[in-house]
């Protein structure tokens, strides 16, 4: 399995059984699965396409009023699912290409990515029980 590094964005090739073990990048040694990968108009695509893990991707901009108040939600669910979905973060004023090529409308935009395919999406703020809710039901189908 394939994993980008949260930390320096690099790519490490790890095997399933070794994920509870708290892996580590081989560049930078920082943990694979704590941490928001923070994603871009360069990196967005390679890493839907490589990430091993399901990844819940959190399309926001800093002038969004639900969106900052979705962010420490999103932070705090990225922990309890740690080493079974990652999640990452795009700044849609910092990455338009990116947001445009998945057509995001509206922020927060939330979209669930597994092997490369979009699962599902869903538009505007969840609160901690919702977003833990819309997960699970995801990952079951």
């Amino acid at each position: 399995m394939e994993l980008v590094c949260p930390h320096c964005g690099r790519i490490n090739r790890i095997s399933e059984q070794r994920l509870g073990d708290s892996p580590k990048c081989g560049a930078c040694k920082g943990s694979l699965l704590d941490g928001l990968l923070s994603l871009d108009d360069g990196n967005l695509r390679q890493t839907v396409s490589r990430h091993g893990l399901p990844l819940i991707v959190d399309f926001w901009a800093d002038w969004c009023g639900p969106c900052k108040m979705m962010a420490p939600v999103f932070a705090k669910e990225a922990q309890q699912w740690q080493g079974k979905v990652s999640f990452a973060k795009v700044d849609t004023m910092q990455a338009p290409a990116a947001s445009g090529s998945f057509a995001i409308r509206s922020i927060p935009t939330l979209i669930l990515f597994d092997k490369g395919q979009e699962l599902a999406r869903v538009s505007g703020a969840l609160n901690q029980g919702q977003l833990r809710q819309w997960l699970a039901a995801q990952l079951q189908h």
